[in-house]
């Protein structure tokens, strides 16, 4: 039997899911989550190999209307993914209306040729009579290949996707080991652990302007020993990263750890940085240096 393979972009506004959604079609974490917007920065791939079929999942960052240099990356990220995919899952949040970004970005896919399937995310909590509204407004607006009404969190619906997808396979090599689950390198899906833990425990202030860049990365017998550093744009947001007695800084450790050591089935040892980088986010050479550089 043939070989067969699709890539396929997840796209939407921030925080209707994606992340949550790649985590949930891939059966692991590979994608951080966070309640606060914009927590996705790079194009992340998942990929999930069943028999002869493989499926190139996209994350991409959150489509918003770029404040700084970040920002404006973050969408390059997002555009050069459009342009490698054959099929778009454009993901809203059935809580939430459709604002005009959102009609724009899902009338320009719709007329790039590309299958675009809506999935409609957090059914869990609406009722079925404003689901059944909602799709009957969106399908009777737009032309879809498919509506995909689920909960990513819940799980619930997930499985769908693949259905829906496999007809859209195409005749092709596999462009990854089929035991692969991202192209992420182990450091970057490390430095996005601690970004993760830093959202979760950190000020509302603090989040969007943190960067985390592992320096060292030191493989032994039974341990991985690991030197991360953390750049944050304040004095004020340092000493908050920190906590008292460092505190803070000891937990965001621990909780990376934890989660470092079930992802990676070893032994981890964190030793976290906190500096500072004044403005980082608007200065080129400081987003190439923390790995943020869609130039070429």
């Amino acid at each position: 039997m043939a070989t067969r393979t699709a890539f396929i972009i997840i796209t939407g506004k921030p925080n209707v899911g994606k992340s949550t959604l790649i985590n949930a079609l891939i059966g692991e974490k590979i994608a951080i989550v966070s309640k606060r917007p914009q927590t996705t920065r790079n194009r992340i791939t998942g990929v999930v190999t069943k028999g002869e079929d493989q499926y190139v999942f996209i994350d991409t960052p959150g489509l918003h209307r770029p404040r700084n240099l970040l920002g404006e990356y973050m969408m390059r990220a997002a555009g050069n993914a459009a342009e490698d995919a054959d099929i778009v899952l454009f993901v809203v949040d059935a809580t939430t209306k459709l604002n005009a970004a959102e009609r724009d970005a899902i009338s320009n896919n719709c007329k790039s040729g590309a299958k675009v399937i809506l999935v409609i995310n957090k059914v869990d909590a609406i009722n079925k009579g404003a689901l059944a509204e909602y799709i009957a407004n969106i399908s009777s607006e737009f032309e879809f290949y498919a509506v995909i009404p689920l909960s990513a969190l819940e799980n619930d619906g997930v499985d769908i996707i693949f259905e829906e997808l496999e007809p859209l396979l195409v005749p092709s090599p596999h462009f990854f080991p089929d035991d692969m689950l991202t192209d992420m390198p182990e450091r970057q899906l490390l430095a996005e652990l601690i970004r993760e833990k830093i959202l979760r425990l950190t000020e509302d202030e603090v989040p969007h302007g943190v960067a985390v860049v592992i320096e060292e990365y030191k493989e032994e017998k039974d341990i991985i020993k690991v030197r991360a550093e953390i750049y944050c744009e304040k004095e004020a947001h340092k000493s908050i990263l920190i906590g008292k007695n460092g505190a803070k800084l000891k937990k965001i450790g621990m909780y990376a750890r934890e989660d470092a050591e079930k992802m990676f089935g070893i032994h981890m040892h964190l030793d976290l940085w906190v500096k500072v980088k004044e403005n980082w986010r608007d200065r080129r050479t400081l987003l190439a240096d923390f790995g943020y550089n869609n130039e070429e």
